[in-house]
């Protein structure tokens, strides 16, 4: 059942910009991981503005995303008003994206509550997930910023980690611990020494603070950001914002949340995430979510698979048949216009495929 405990005025902030390279050839620059049917029925973006619901209503909801991707994200979602998503110009990384929807909420509704997460991760089941998010709104009123650790299932080396300090008061049953410190992606002996050491949690990149809060430390450690913005959110809802937003975001530096304010923030807060969380960075994260048969293999479309185990097949619609005899450990992916192949544990690599492509000049391909 949906979380339905009352709460202060709240919005969700989703982040959606992306590049489209970690799931090719299936996500494209035009087309990105948020935006495509990856796992489920739905694409990845209308499963997350899904997922908030009714904790968070869709006219609390705004999307952040990149110009190139503003008009396809305002059609899967017909549910948002047109000047909830927001079309960055150009990518300047999440702590302008922070700030630019921390001054919007806060025009909208001052002193109100903000959800930052991104549109690309799969979470469930929905009701814990939306019960740890109440939770984190109950722990920022306090004046508190906000994140969310995952109990780490083994030593990951694609993850950030948080390493958690004394225990707060818990809030609903849901464990709250103050952060110690932010750790980036560590290697495989570190992870395996967090994993061991049971006080970190994995990042997961989703936050939760008062708007009033963020702000005023956004000023204190990062303020020629937040004044840099300002005119932007005055514009907001005018027939100006594009204009302004462009005159302002291009000279930006590109900085992110966790390296302007997260790290040298002295209050933050660490709701510990009772769901199963996954970021799903690239082909090698779906085999934990998509039924195999007996052999291990994974199919999707129209593929054939005699004599094979561990594979994963994926035939897109407009794609040939995938056929595959007696191949083990491999990822096949077809579309109309091009056939991946990678073996299982590797998919990190495709990104070098779309960077060979790049220098080739096969635009049409990315």
């Amino acid at each position: 059942m949906p979380y339905k405990a009352a709460m202060p005025t709240t919005y969700a902030v989703i982040m959606a910009g992306g590049s489209g390279t970690r799931f090719w050839p299936v996500s494209r620059s035009a087309s990105p991981k948020q935006l495509t049917r990856i796992i489920g029925e739905t694409t990845m973006i209308q499963a997350t503005v899904a997922r908030l619901q009714p904790l968070i209503p869709a006219e609390r909801v705004l999307i952040i995303t990149t110009a190139q991707l503003a008009v396809e994200t305002r059609r899967q979602l017909p549910m948002l008003k047109p000047e909830q998503v927001i079309a960055e110009p150009v990518g300047r990384d999440t702590a302008a994206c922070v700030a630019l929807a921390g001054l919007i909420v806060e025009r909208l509704s001052p002193g109100a509550t903000m959800i930052m997460l991104p549109a690309d991760q799969i979470i469930q089941p929905a009701d814990s997930f939306q019960a740890a998010l109440a939770a984190g709104v109950a722990v920022a009123q306090h004046g508190r910023l906000v994140t969310y650790g995952i109990v780490p299932r083994f030593p990951a080396t694609g993850y950030g980690y948080l390493q958690l300090g004394e225990a707060h008061p818990a809030e609903g049953g849901i464990r709250v611990s103050r952060v110690a410190r932010f750790v980036e992606k560590p290697d495989l002996e570190r992870a395996t020494q967090y994993l061991a050491a049971g006080n970190f949690r994995w990042n997961s990149g989703i936050f939760t603070w008062r708007t009033d809060v963020v702000l005023r430390e956004l000023g204190v450690h990062c303020g020629w950001l937040t004044e840099a913005l300002k005119p932007v959110a005055a514009a907001y809802g005018t027939p100006r914002f594009d204009a302004v937003l462009a005159e302002v975001y291009l000279p930006l530096k590109k900085v992110s949340i966790d390296y302007a304010l997260m790290e040298h923030a002295k209050d933050v807060a660490a709701v510990e995430g009772d769901f199963a969380w996954d970021d799903v960075g690239s082909w090698d994260a779906l085999p934990a979510h998509l039924p195999a048969d007996a052999s291990g293999t994974i199919s999707r479309g129209e593929t054939v698979a005699v004599g094979c185990s561990d594979c994963l097949l994926v035939s897109e619609p407009g794609a040939p048949l995938v056929a595959a005899a007696n191949c083990h450990g491999l990822t096949i992916v077809a579309t109309k216009d091009a056939v991946l192949v990678v073996p299982r544990g590797e998919g990190q690599a495709v990104k070098g495929i779309v960077d060979e492509l790049g220098k080739r000049g096969r635009k049409e391909l990315l």
